[in-house]
Formats: C-alpha cells, structure tokens, sequence
C-alpha cells in the first residue's frame, strides 16, 4: 500500500477500544497511539498549572507543548482529569493543535489508533475500521471497577452519570464529534469478555483486507 497501513478505531469511553488497540498492535506489530490521551494530557497540565480546561487559548497552548513524557504519565486516568479532558476535547483550537500529529504519528510504520475521530476525521481512507461501543451500564460497571481497582474511591451511579454526560458532549461538539463512520465496522462488546472483542476484531480485520491481500 502506498499509504501507512492504519486499522482507526472509535468508540465511546470504557467500550474496550483501548484494550482491543494494544493487542492488535502487538499481533500485527504495529505502534499504537491511545488519541484520548494526548487530550487527557493536555487537561492534567492545564489542571497542574491552575489554569481553566475551557480556556480554549491556554487549552492550546499545552496542546501545541505536548511532549512524550506527558501522555506517559501515570496519572491520567483520574475523575478530574475525565471531566477536564471532556472539556478540553470539545475545543475547536485543540483538536486543530493536535490533528498534524495524529495524522503524522504512522508515517513510517503505519498504527493502531484509537480515539473518537480516527476513522471520520484523522484518517478517513483508513484501510480499516472499527466503532467499538457497549451499553452504557456496562461501561459504567467496567469504569467504576477499574477505577476502585487503582484505589479510587467512586459511587456507580457517579460513574453512570458521568459517562452519560461524556457520551452527550463527545457526540455534540461541533468539531469531530463521535459517531461511527459509514464504512466502520460495528463491534459491540456488551456481553463479551476481551478475548472474545479480540478474535471478533480479527475476523472483521481479515475479511476487510482480504481483497487486497
């Protein structure tokens, strides 16, 4: 292929897309890049620097300082930084500092991205596509479980409530909003455990690359 080889995967938060991206990017040997946290690292530096998520112009200005080390940290994965990077996701200056990147980040290997735009907005001529997407009980359930399993302590129905409000912010914003692309494959993993969401993606993944093979 003359273009890098990218399977673009989408979906709502806690759906399992994170989880099916690392082990489809270490079957196929590809780098994967978790787009959620390049916004998420941009909230925990304007949270640490005492500044407003929705101050769109110092949004921008830490989205265009991003540096490895900062979508690395441990500590992105917390309620505040979920509400701020909510926030910050929705802005328009953000999501244009952090477009060249995404769409910059396989040029020499191709990847595994997921995200919430890859496949509508990063890349839409991707090979392959995915929306990963589960009942939101089920995602609050996982979410409230991974959080109490990193010590942190939260109800379920604040769990719930917060990711319904993230399910409406991410599908109205008006730039790159979620939704599943015409030509995304649908994977719901509602009553599926991840070796199951796995072999599903790779049977979907080799009848849509198996014309060009």
């Amino acid at each position: 292929m003359k273009e890098p080889f990218v399977i673009a995967i989408d979906g709502p938060a806690a759906a399992g897309k994170g989880t099916l991206a690392r082990r489809l990017a270490a079957h196929f040997g590809l780098p994967h890049l978790d787009t959620g946290l390049l916004y998420r690292a941009v909230a925990r530096r304007l949270l640490d620097a005492g500044k407003d998520p929705s101050d769109g112009a110092a949004a921008e200005q830490e989205a265009r300082s991003l540096r490895p080390a900062d979508w690395q940290r441990p500590d992105l994965r917390t309620p505040d930084v979920d509400r701020a990077a909510s926030i910050v996701a929705a802005e328009p200056r953000v999501r244009a500092a952090l477009r060249d990147f995404q769409r910059e980040f396989p040029a020499a290997h191709g990847a595994v991205m997921d995200g919430r735009d890859i496949g509508t907005v990063i890349f839409p001529d991707a090979p392959v596509k995915l929306f990963v997407t589960a009942a939101p009980a089920a995602r609050a359930e996982r979410r409230f479980r991974e959080l109490q399993g990193r010590g942190i302590a939260v109800r379920l129905e604040a769990v719930e409530a917060e990711i319904e409000e993230r399910d409406r912010q991410d599908a109205t914003r008006p730039v790159g909003p979620l939704e599943q692309a015409p030509d995304a494959v649908l994977i719901d993993t509602t009553g599926l455990d991840p070796d199951q969401v796995f072999s599903t993606a790779l049977e979907k993944i080799r009848a849509r690359i198996a014309p060009a093979a």
